[in-house]
């Protein structure tokens, strides 16, 4: 007989209950027994660069599994404006304290949550076993998060900014206690959103303290303060790193910069500006420090007019310094590009591995301080006939080949493209390019200019035992 319309209706409901019960299970993450006994949330407003500090008591409940990894949630907004996240492990107390460093990465398993909230997971170096905690440190920044408002200001104005968070952390998990501080660099806030407890000491906001938060709470707020530290943004840089086994390595840095604050209106006054600095564009910016290797020479600092003279290095045994003022100060919306250049010993980068290749260490990044790049090409030219680089960097940038030429050269030379948007300070880091070179490849220049002046000096001979000269016929 066929089934009737009540048993398809109960097995209909059936099936639906349990497609549902699949979806709930597949959006929760695996450490279901993970929970959060404190969370300490430091936000980081004194310059043009968010920083966000997180300290974590992760437990795993008697009764769950292992666990191996976990989970950081993070809004779309945030994701949007992640530069990096970076986690270690915490040991020992106080004095006695060591980091061991975790890896993270972006985590495809799905979220519950209502603001759909993307998930990272800081995967463990030994699995947490039922009962057990551990002190997670995490730093996360964020760039272009601060909204100028009002959006133009005069030459004479301080500058105000937006920040938008939440006064608790967004989580997957049970957090059963936890506090948010926001550090702002001057006592002038206009204004801040107040969930109670709130309070403020000086510069700094405090949230909390809150206890037994549901997983994906959140608590929108806002907060308006002064902040007239330089929003220096360079748009585009190119490095470009020429390696020659003759003893040098030759660096030069292509820059467009501009300031990302609020934009200037009206005219701008020479004499305003110089006659009251302090007051006069507190959110300009007019010089900036680029932090260089040590033992560097031959620098240079010049744009599309020419050299520019307003610059001052310091060189000395672990780093140098490079102070650089552009040939007009910068407002919020203007631009200016220059050029930076200079030499370093081939000794101090270059080492060969233990199977016989070759292998220049350099440092990522960008040495000016305190700027945010949106895109970043590094390209490392390596001696002609140097075969099969494989860079090697600590975190996902685009990678591909291209060929270079330069003078002298017949092949060209293999040169490395290194490509990464969004780099901020801790990018700075170093990393390697492998690759296989024969030194015989040495001599193919000076066998050029050597065959060359001997060819030079045999046409001469030859001209001058030539008899061009018109003789009279017998």
């Amino acid at each position: 007989m066929p089934p009737s319309f009540q048993t398809l209706a109960t097995a209909t409901v059936l099936l639906l209950l349990f497609t549902a019960s699949a979806v709930s299970c597949a959006s929760l993450p695996p450490e279901d027994g993970i929970r959060i006994v404190s969370a300490e949330k430091r936000i980081d407003l004194t310059g043009p660069i968010v920083k966000v500090y997180l300290t974590l008591k992760v437990e795993n409940v008697a009764a769950a599994s292992d666990a191996y990894q976990v989970l950081l949630a993070f809004t779309p907004t945030e994701v949007q404006h992640l530069a990096i996240v970076k986690a270690t492990r915490a040991e020992g107390k106080r004095k006695k304290k060591t980091y061991v460093p975790l890896a993270v990465e972006a985590s495809d398993l799905a979220t519950s949550a209502p603001n759909g909230a993307n998930l990272y997971s800081v995967l463990l170096d030994a699995p947490l076993k039922p009962g057990e905690t551990i002190t997670l440190e995490v730093l996360y920044v964020l760039t272009h998060s601060l909204e100028p408002f009002p959006a133009e200001i005069s030459q004479s104005e301080s500058q105000l900014v937006y920040y938008r968070d939440s006064a608790v952390l967004l989580s997957p998990y049970h957090v059963l206690e936890q506090v948010t501080y926001i550090k702002m660099p001057s006592n002038r806030i206009e204004s801040f959103t107040r969930v109670d407890p709130t309070s403020r000491a000086g510069t700094e906001v405090k949230y909390g303290t809150y206890s037994n938060q549901a997983p994906n709470s959140y608590l929108p707020i806002l907060v308006h303060y002064e902040n007239n530290r330089p929003f220096a943004v360079v748009e585009e840089l190119v490095r470009k790193v020429e390696i020659s086994h003759w003893g040098n390595v030759q660096i030069t840095e292509h820059y467009k910069l501009r300031h990302g604050g609020a934009r200037h209106k009206g005219v701008f006054s020479r004499l305003e500006y110089q006659s009251r600095p302090s007051i006069s564009g507190a959110s300009s910016f007019k010089n900036l420090l680029a932090r260089l290797p040590p033992r560097v020479h031959s620098v240079y600092y010049r744009d599309e007019i020419g050299n520019i003279s307003t610059s001052h290095l310091r060189i000395g045994s672990h780093k140098s310094e490079l102070e650089i003022e552009p040939r007009y100060p910068l407002f919020g919306g203007w631009h200016c590009t220059f050029t930076i250049g200079y030499g370093l010993p081939l000794q101090d980068f270059l080492f060969e591995s233990d199977d016989g290749r070759r292998f220049i260490n350099l440092t990522f990044g960008c040495p000016l301080l305190d700027t945010v790049v949106d895109d970043l090409t590094i390209k490392v030219v390596l001696p002609e006939g140097s075969k099969n680089p494989q860079p090697i960097v600590p975190f996902a940038t685009e990678k591909h080949l291209e060929t270079s030429y330069s003078y002298l050269d017949v092949v060209g030379r293999t040169t490395v493209v290194l490509k990464k948007n969004n780099v901020v300070g801790e990018h700075n880091v170093p990393f390697q390019v492998h690759y296989e070179f024969n030194p015989i490849f040495m001599l193919a220049e000076p066998m050029m200019l050597i065959s060359a002046v001997l060819l030079f000096f045999v046409a001469c001979i030859a001209y001058l035992h030539m008899d061009l000269s018109i003789g009279k016929s017998s």
